[in-house]
């Protein structure tokens, strides 16, 4: 895992980010046919092979297994429709979202390679049902969680990070700070020189 996590939508970002020195992304992409989810999972993890990427696939735990990934991202609402014998069996290593004592509770008991907590800061990428959690609960987590990574999300930017950092975030993921920036790159680049 890298300390710099950035979450895209689609393939299509991963040639202009790869060579910005990303080496640790996720696909999200949401409510898209299966054939053309099969497409777009596959070009990624192409894309992240030749760059030497991991690719982390969110929420299609059966596509992920079809298609030889390595890595699977999942909610809450998936984890408990997911058959996680048949994702170990793959191979997949497995991170899990939570936003709350109980989510965490019962993403520990699907024995996670990392933890993701959010919102850290309000965001506007999605409407979300949870308070921001802020920086002391990143602290909070980190303590629970011990040797398990912890990846800090929501409402992060570069100038954000160090004290979620400090907190204890092993990572953190990012979406906006990064895919809606005047110059993706640029901000992609300043993000690997600030977390190397």
């Amino acid at each position: 895992m890298d300390r710099f996590y950035p979450i895209i939508d689609r393939a299509d970002w991963l040639p202009r980010l790869l060579p910005c020195g990303v080496r640790f992304v996720q696909l999200r992409m949401k409510d898209q046919p299966e054939t053309g989810l099969r497409a777009e999972i596959a070009r990624a993890r192409d894309l992240c092979a030749a760059a030497g990427a991991i690719l982390v696939v969110n929420d299609y735990w059966q596509l992920a297994i079809d298609l030889r990934c390595d890595w699977l991202h999942l909610g809450q609402e998936d984890l408990v429709e997911a058959d996680l014998s048949a994702i170990r069996k793959a191979g997949l290593k497995l991170g899990v979202s939570t936003h709350s004592d109980d989510e965490l509770e019962t993403a520990l008991t699907a024995r996670p390679d990392y933890i993701a907590l959010g919102p850290v800061y309000p965001t506007t990428l999605k409407k979300m049902p949870w308070a921001p959690q802020g920086v002391p609960r990143v602290s909070e987590w980190k303590r629970r969680l011990g040797a398990i990574p912890l990846v800090a999300i929501g409402g992060l930017t570069l100038e954000r990070a160090a004290p979620v950092y400090a907190a204890g975030a092993d990572a953190i993921a990012v979406v906006s700070d990064v895919l809606k920036a005047p110059n993706p790159e640029a901000r992609a680049h300043e993000w690997v020189r600030a977390t190397r």
